[in-house]
């Protein structure tokens, strides 16, 4: 049990229902909905569409999503990709011809066709009780009313202001200025997006003006985008991949292309280098955290791409002799080569996450991003819809199983997750911020399995973060460890940013509901 006397905050308990997203906005929305009829699922929805408007900076209309869902209409769990494809005329070779070697973030080149739309109407549809109409209610009121900003998004306004131009600083900026927090922050245009799809569902987004005006958008930025790219959007099922722990539970998560399989890898040599043996804070911890990275993240880049295109040699990842083989390449004191060849995925990102559960057997973990903050930074002239930049994941190598080619998904950093206990409960959770989702995984799961951690105590733990030569910390570690790293031999830098954020809700063997919210965001946890 925490420290009362200490600023923290609790779990949240309820019995009926239990919502965990980044805004409290979107909680109560999401709330709102249960208590009208809607379960879980439904809750999730409803609140991903008011976390457009609560923060835009991190998702978005024009959006990729995957979600894992419990339904009680299901036996098993579920799993949903709804991400995007490139343009079916766009290729490696089309940008190998202009010198290009690598996506530019910032360009039509960066923005495949967006799956989130499709997915919730098929979520809506197929597993909520209130329909996609009645989810879009409250997001319509808002995106006309205005939402007032809060702190976490002044913050990152501020900080990505300059990404915006052209029609963005028209529907983003305020008198050409990020908006502060306490400020409101209207989106009139989006309403009506979220008009046509309350009417005609997905058909109003991906098959009406608004589609024209994605395309002529994107033409004019010299994208290949037509029509008929957006005329197919459909959402995949996919097969979720189990992974047992050593404490009997069993991690879930989507197979690629998204990168579900490097969070298992990371968290089972955790458990052949036995990391629980030196304290949680400790730079030992770190260190081995750090070298477990480098093996987990350097497979995902050279293995993982579109299914549908390629063998993504799931065994490496999942495996247990070859990872048990793979664990004695880390020791304490011995840092291992950098295999990280595709250095786009260093920079920031920003995503949405929803954890939801209800007393009737409903839970759902559901990812939303447009990528990096602001996406693209590049909107529709018309509707305001920021493209997102999701096709800079794809690399320009040739028979690269990631490869950028016509109707491929791009190698994906947004995962969803569920943690089953044996005892029956469940925990659908996740963690935002980008590259760091796999290590966050790892490192959340590390904090409640190994070290004892309770829910809200293994999200407010620091946090440490290897990548591309880097070994950033979060302000919580002392001084000597920071001395004890450097003297190994990392470039230790202090992290600019929080080191991603997380949601969570455990369905207890009992059927009560406990939820956690991490406090590096300005979301909370609320229950019914």
């Amino acid at each position: 049990m925490r420290d009362f006397q200490k600023p923290d905050r609790s779990e949240v308990f309820s019995s009926n229902g239990m919502i965990a997203t980044s805004h409290p906005l979107a909680a109560k929305i999401g709330l709102d909905a249960m208590s009208k009829g809607g379960n879980a699922i439904d809750a999730a929805i409803t609140a991903a569409l008011m976390l457009v408007l609560c923060e835009p900076q991190s998702t978005g209309l024009f959006g990729d999503a995957f979600a894992i869902i419990k339904s009680k209409k299901s036996k098993s769990v579920i799993g949903l990709n709804g991400s995007g494809k490139a343009p079916m005329s766009l290729t490696s070779e089309t940008l190998l011809s202009k010198n290009m070697k690598e996506i530019p973030l910032n360009s039509a080149h960066a923005v495949t066709v967006p799956g989130a739309v499709a997915l919730f109407e098929e979520v809506a549809d197929k597993f909520g009780n209130l329909g996609l109409k009645e989810l879009c209610t409250k997001p319509i009121k808002y995106a006309e009313e205005g939402v007032v900003v809060s702190p976490r998004v002044s913050f990152d306004w501020d900080t990505h202001r300059k990404k915006l131009i052209g029609p963005s600083e028209k529907f983003y900026l305020n008198s050409g200025k990020p908006y502060k927090a306490g400020s409101l922050f209207k989106a009139p245009m989006q309403a009506e997006v979220l008009r046509q799809i309350a009417a005609h569902g997905s058909k109003g987004f991906y098959q009406s003006d608004i589609t024209i005006d994605l395309v002529n958008s994107l033409k004019e930025l010299g994208g290949a985008h037509t029509l008929a790219d957006f005329d197919n959007v459909k959402v995949e099922y996919v097969d979720p991949v189990y992974a047992g722990l050593k404490d009997g539970s069993t991690l879930i998560e989507l197979p690629p292309n998204g990168q579900g399989v490097t969070a298992i890898m990371m968290k089972k040599l955790m458990e052949y280098c036995n990391i629980e043996q030196f304290n949680a804070d400790s730079y030992e911890r770190v260190h081995l955290e750090a070298e477990i990275a480098k093996l987990a993240y350097s497979a995902r880049d050279n293995f993982i791409g579109d299914p549908n295109f390629s063998d993504n040699k799931q065994n490496v990842f999942l495996d247990g002799s070859y990872l048990e083989q793979l664990s004695k390449e880390v020791s304490l004191g011995r840092l291992l080569n950098d295999n990280l060849q595709d250095n786009f995925f260093t920079r920031n990102k920003d995503t949405v996450l929803i954890c939801a559960a209800d007393n009737a057997g409903n839970a759902i973990s559901l990812i939303f991003s447009t990528f990096h903050a602001f996406g693209s930074g590049l909107c529709s002239k018309k509707y305001g819809l920021l493209f997102h930049n999701r096709g800079a994941g794809f690399v320009l190598k040739k028979n690269h199983p990631n490869e950028l080619l016509g109707g491929k998904r791009p190698l994906h950093t947004i995962i969803p997750a569920i943690l089953k206990e044996k005892d029956g409960s469940m925990m659908p959770f996740g963690v935002m911020g980008g590259q760091y989702q796999a290590n966050g995984h790892a490192r959340i799961l590390s904090n409640i399995k190994d070290y004892g951690m309770e829910l809200q105590e293994s999200l407010n733990f620091p946090r440490s973060f290897y990548f591309d030569g880097v070994l950033n910390l979060e302000q919580g570690y002392p001084k000597e460890i920071r001395d004890k790293l450097l003297k190994i031999g990392y470039n230790v830098e202090e992290a600019t940013i929080p080191i991603g954020g997380a949601q969570l809700v455990r369905i207890d063997s009992s059927g009560v509901l406990v939820g956690a919210s991490d406090p590096r965001k300005d979301g909370c946890a609320l229950g019914c």
